[in-house]
Formats: C-alpha cells, sequence, structure tokens
C-alpha cells in the first residue's frame, strides 16, 4: 500500500512541475489554474499525511527553475513569494482567525486589490533611475528582460519627485487589455499561428520576446501592487506604499480598498465577482494583504507563502477536458453548427457538457479531432468555446457532412467567402422546430406553452409544418400531446389567441428573417406602418434606411420574394394577425432621436421593459456602445458596456436618474 502512495506522490510532482514549467517558462499551459491548485492541493494533504514521504524539492515547498536560456538570469534581492489561494468564503474566514491568532490580539486593517490575470514582473530602481526588470521565475531567480520593460507605458524609466529611495524594488503585474488581446489573437488567427488562449499567456509570452520593438507593439500594461527590497524604510503599510507609487508616476489599480473590518473584505470580494465583467482588463480573484507592514513581519511566511496575504480566486472560467464527439446542429436559417461533446467538466460554477466550435472553418483551424483533450472557456453566460487543443490524442481527422443530419437534405456554403454551410431544404424540420420557437419566443410573439419539447412533438406528429399552422391547432390536436390535459390547452390556445394582436414589429422579428433582429424589425414596422407597404417596398429604399443598410435590405427582399413566405403571409391574414404597428407620438422627451445604451440590472424592470419604454419616449435603444451613444443607464452589477462608456466619454446615468427622466 506504501510503495502505491509514494508511487502516486511521485507522479503528482512529475505532473506539476511539467504543468509549471509550461505556465511559467513557456506561457503554453495544457491545463486550468484551478486544475493545477487541485493537484498542487492533493499532493500537500498526502504529504500531511504522510510527512515521511515528502522531500526537500517538492513543489509545495518550491518549485524548480523556470527561466529562458535566452536571457541572463537575475537573482531578487527579496524572494517573490507565491500566494497562497482558496476558492471560497470558509477559507478565507479561516485564514483570517490564523492571522488574529498570529497577531495576539491585535485588530489588522485589510487592504482589498483586484488579481490582475497576468505576469509577475520585478523592478529595480536606483536612484530614482530603472536599472533592471526580471519575470518572478522560481521566486529566487528570474529573467533580465528589462529591454522589453521598458517598452511598457505605465513603467517609468525614472520615477518622479524628489527624496527618492536610493534603491527599490516595486513589484507588479504585466497585463494585457482585452481589446488589445482579442485584436492580436484575430491577427495571429489570419496569420495562421497559434492563438493565446488567455490575456494572461499573452502577456506572458509577450514580455519573453526577444525583439523589444515586436514587445512594443504588444502593447503591455502593468499596475504595481507590492514592496521588494529597499532602503530608506519610511514606508511603514501597504495603502502607504501605493501613495508612493503614484506620487513617483507608477500606476496603481484604482479598485484597492483599505478595509477596516474582515467582513469589509468578503463585501469586497462578493461585489467584484459580481461585476468583474465590467473592467477593460481580466481579473481572476482579489488579494487580501494585512495593512501595516510590522504586522506582516510579525506574522512571517511558510517555505514559500506569506502567512500575511492570501487570494479570493474566482470560479474558473476556463478548464481542460477531452471532445467525446463533434455534433452538429441544425439553426432557424438553415445554418449549420458543429459542437463539441465533452466529458463532463466544472467551469465557471457550472457542469459544461458542450462547447461550441462556430464554424467548419474553426475545426480546421483549431485541428480539432474527436480524443483531443482541449481548453474550454465560459465568460459571464455565454455558451462554452473551445478555446484552443492542449493534447492532440484523436487519431481520425474530421470529416465534413455532405448533408442535414435532419432531413438528409444537401448542405451547401452560399458563397465562396462565407463560412457558414447551410440545409437548403426549406421544409427541414429541425429548421421548422427552431423557426417555431423563435417565433413563439417571449420577445416575438409570446406565446407561452410553446416550449422545445411540445414543438417537437407537434413537428414530428405533422400538427404544424409551417408558421401559420400554428393558428390552426384545435383542442383535439393538441390532445395527442404528451401530458396535455383541458386546462393546458385551454391556456395554450388563449395564448396563440392573444398573440394575433401582437404589433408588426414582433410579427417580423418572429418571421426568423436573416440579418434581421428585434431592433430593425422595430425600426422597419414604425417606418412603415404596414406588412404590405414593408413588403412593398424596394431595395434603395430599405437600404436608405438608418441601420438597415444592404445586408438587411438584400435579406428582406429575397425573404419576402419567396413563394413559401406569400403562402405564410396569406395564411397569418386569414388567421386574423395584426399587420400594423403603431407609431410612436411622444417626440419631445429626453430620449427623442437619443442612442440609449443598458447595462446591468435595473430595479423593477427587465431590460426589455427599459427598451419598450425608450422606444415609446421616441428613443433608439441600442445593444452596444460607441461615441454615437447619448446615454448608458447602469444598473445593479454593470458590465463591460460601462467601462467602454467611461473610456470613451459617453454620459452614463443611474437606475434612479433615468427613472426621473421617464416620469
Amino acid at each position: 500500500m506504501h510503495s502505491k502512495i509514494r508511487q502516486e506522490m511521485e507522479e503528482l510532482k512529475a505532473q506539476i512541475r511539467r504543468h509549471a514549467e509550461l505556465y511559467y517558462k513557456f506561457s503554453k499551459p495544457s491545463i486550468s489554474d484551478k486544475e493545477y491548485d487541485d493537484l498542487l492541493r492533493r499532493l500537500r494533504e498526502m504529504e500531511e499525511r504522510y510527512p515521511r514521504y515528502r522531500t526537500p524539492d517538492s513543489p509545495t515547498v518550491k518549485l524548480g527553475r523556470n527561466t529562458l536560456e535566452e536571457f541572463a538570469a537575475v537573482k531578487h534581492r527579496q524572494r517573490m513569494l507565491s500566494l497562497d489561494n482558496t476558492y471560497s468564503f470558509e477559507e478565507l474566514q479561516k485564514w483570517h482567525e490564523r492571522v488574529l491568532r498570529g497577531l495576539d490580539g491585535q485588530r489588522p486593517e485589510f487592504v482589498a486589490e483586484l488579481k490582475i490575470d497576468g505576469l509577475s514582473a520585478n523592478l529595480t530602481y536606483e536612484n530614482g533611475r530603472l536599472v533592471r526588470g526580471a519575470t518572478r521565475g522560481d521566486g529566487q531567480t528570474g529573467e533580465d528582460v528589462t529591454a522589453n520593460i521598458l517598452t511598457i507605458k505605465d513603467i517609468p524609466g525614472h520615477l518622479s519627485g524628489k527624496a527618492l529611495p536610493g534603491r527599490i524594488e516595486i513589484r507588479g503585474e504585466v497585463y494585457m487589455d482585452l481589446v488589445d488581446f482579442r485584436k492580436m489573437n484575430e491577427q495571429r488567427s489570419d496569420n495562421g499561428e497559434d492563438v493565446f488562449a488567455n490575456p494572461r499567456n499573452a502577456a506572458s509570452g509577450s514580455l519573453k520576446l526577444l525583439d523589444p520593438t515586436e514587445v512594443a507593439r504588444r502593447r503591455l500594461a502593468f499596475f504595481g501592487h507590492s514592496l521588494g527590497d529597499h532602503q530608506d524604510g519610511i514606508i511603514t503599510d501597504q495603502m502607504g506604499f501605493f501613495d508612493k507609487l503614484k506620487s513617483w508616476g507608477v500606476r496603481v489599480n484604482p479598485n484597492t480598498r483599505l478595509c477596516r473590518s474582515f467582513s469589509e473584505v468578503l463585501d469586497f470580494c462578493g461585489s467584484w465577482q459580481d461585476k468583474r465583467d465590467s473592467l477593460p482588463y481580466e481579473i481572476d480573484g482579489i488579494v487580501i494583504k494585512v495593512n501595516s507592514f510590522e504586522q506582516q513581519a510579525a506574522l512571517g511566511e511558510t517555505g514559500k507563502n506569506p502567512r500575511w496575504a492570501i487570494a479570493y480566486k474566482f470560479p474558473a472560467r476556463q478548464a481542460t477536458t477531452e471532445v467525446l464527439d463533434i455534433k452538429i446542429n441544425v439553426g432557424r436559417t438553415g445554418v449549420i453548427t458543429p459542437t463539441a461533446e465533452l466529458r463532463d467538466v466544472e467551469c465557471a460554477g457550472v457542469v459544461i457538457k458542450n462547447a461550441t466550435l462556430h464554424n467548419f472553418d474553426e475545426i480546421k483551424r483549431l485541428d480539432i479531432k474527436v480524443g483531443d483533450r482541449v481548453l474550454i472557456e465560459r465568460a459571464g453566460d455565454v455558451i462554452p468555446k473551445v478555446v484552443k487543443v492542449v493534447e492532440h490524442l484523436g487519431k481520425a481527422e474530421y470529416k465534413m457532412p455532405t448533408e442535414c443530419p435532419s432531413c438528409k437534405g444537401r448542405i451547401v456554403k452560399e458563397k465562396e467567402d462565407d463560412v457558414a454551410y447551410r440545409c437548403v431544404n426549406p421544409f427541414c424540420p429541425a429548421q421548422l422546430e427552431r423557426g417555431i420557437l423563435h417565433f413563439a419566443s417571449r420577445l416575438a410573439m409570446d406565446i407561452e406553452g410553446l416550449g422545445e419539447v411540445v414543438v417537437s412533438q407537434m413537428v414530428s406528429l405533422g400538427l404544424v409544418r409551417r408558421l401559420d399552422d400554428i393558428y390552426g391547432l384545435k383542442p383535439e390536436d393538441l390532445a395527442r400531446l404528451d401530458l396535455f390535459k383541458d386546462k393546458k390547452i385551454n391556456n395554450l390556445l388563449a395564448a396563440i389567441k392573444a398573440s394575433k394582436k401582437k404589433p408588426l414589429s414582433r410579427l417580423v422579428y418572429g418571421l426568423g428573417i436573416r440579418h434581421v433582429g428585434e431592433k430593425a424589425a422595430y425600426i422597419l414596422a414604425q417606418r412603415f406602418g404596414t406588412l404590405d407597404d414593408l413588403i412593398a417596398a424596394k431595395k434603395e429604399e430599405l437600404e436608405r434606411i438608418y441601420e438597415v443598410g444592404p445586408a438587411i435590405a438584400a435579406s428582406l427582399v429575397d425573404y419576402f420574394s419567396r413563394k413559401e413566405t406569400q403562402g405564410l403571409i396569406k395564411g397569418f391574414r386569414e388567421s386574423g394577425l395584426n399587420f400594423k404597428e403603431e407609431k410612436a407620438l411622444l417626440t419631445n422627451t429626453p430620449f427623442s432621436g437619443k442612442s440609449v445604451v443598458f447595462t446591468g440590472e435595473l430595479r423593477g424592470l427587465s431590460r426589455n421593459q427599459a427598451e419598450e419604454l425608450v422606444r415609446g419616449l421616441g428613443g433608439n435603444p441600442s445593444s452596444s456602445v460607441s461615441r454615437a451613444t447619448d446615454f448608458v443607464v447602469a444598473g445593479k452589477g454593470p458590465g463591460s458596456k460601462y467601462a467602454k462608456a467611461e473610456k470613451l466619454g459617453v454620459r452614463i446615468i443611474t437606475d434612479e436618474e433615468f427613472r426621473g427622466m421617464i416620469e
């Protein structure tokens, strides 16, 4: 038994060292941070249970040398410790209790800082001049990347002010903004190069380039956060150090907070976990430090972690898992989308079973096969996506399907430069099912009761062959569906009847015309007033409408010219659907002619209700922020739109101000 335990511990050590080298040295991790932390935690637990098998070179004590041979080695004057981390408030509370015991009754203050997801760097200044920039390496020895550090605009070559320290090490995080990260990955993808999994790897890989000119093009950024070796010990606490950094011209994260109680620390962690997407850069948690340097010294450190600091990590947004199969789905417009069926894995707090592959070109770019181990990502409520292959374990090349999995019809690419393949059969059951679901959705005709299971049965039983058949359904038809009794039948028929009165904009959106979203449908309905006038509109007339343009215009003309569409409209007319839109009457309001974007949660109003109010007041709700935006309405927990509005100087109004303007 003991030989197996010892063998498992040795295997764990080997895995951890290999992953550490991939992460720190080559900036190409093959597992997520959470998975790496779990391996380290498992080894630590085994060493505590079987201390006789703990070795001096264990990764729980120290990691091996992770510097690149191309750069000169730099020995740090003061070790760069790594932070212990936790994923729960319960463990945070236990750390707090250990701090209190270590301080023997003293009541500490805490500094809570955003944990920037980047690369640690150590800057050495002598008499105010930057003499060396180095990576963390193994904590004792890093790489001399001074030439690359000097290309980062946030890092001053000379500190500002007078009475500068004779020598000081300023530690911080080199990172990449999300906008710059996406642009760089798009360019790399276009050039056939490997893309970076996340901004942290991009920053790490960029700082270790041999050409400083190329590093400068990567637009790296920097926040100072820690004090290393220094002369002139006039700084007494962390917040005082931040004040000094700002006076010297070193950039400090503006969201740092001094917490006088630990409940404030927990509130800070919780609030930023909810609004992390409002930032223009990635954070993966919160760093909590005891504020007083004297108290920090009293608490001391373990072999590799300070006892006076800890990192609270947010649920991981990335994870690695195995591709079990590649399936294809058919959308309501016939677009064929490949999806990776995955071995179950937890990511961002939920169990992921599938991830989108976007299109078939993406499968080629990723060179993905069934059996490969892949990195997946889930940000916020976005559908999980496959970022890259981390281990090519599959053998069979993926073969592009030639027929629709639903109707066996032909799959074609309509244009040579188009990435999408489509099923061209207008009577494809899969397209019909998704078309009905869209037509009945809350933003379209709002027919409650037409869910996926019900619609699938209706189509398979032949009760609905096109959208207007919905309005011909009878009680005896619905009685054929599973679990449909009198009350459920009556409720669905009532919802179908009520949908006939929905305005033209809802009907146009519900038709699922390619490129015509909710906003375009409303603009078209307001412009033409009736469905007949919209159908009669010429392409040139449609193109001249603001926010319609050539693509939507061409799609509308094509859709309404089809024989099957004309039959559908005739069926709707005979069923008594409303083909008219009431024009917005209010024009002299704070929102007249204004472009308005909503972000965050509004009190007592859904996003759709708020947008309807703005439309009714003559405004134009939009889903994205640009220089043309007039207002951004920010509710609770605003997202990235808030940060973009601040950057562009767009006026931001609160939920309360919005209500006042409405009233």
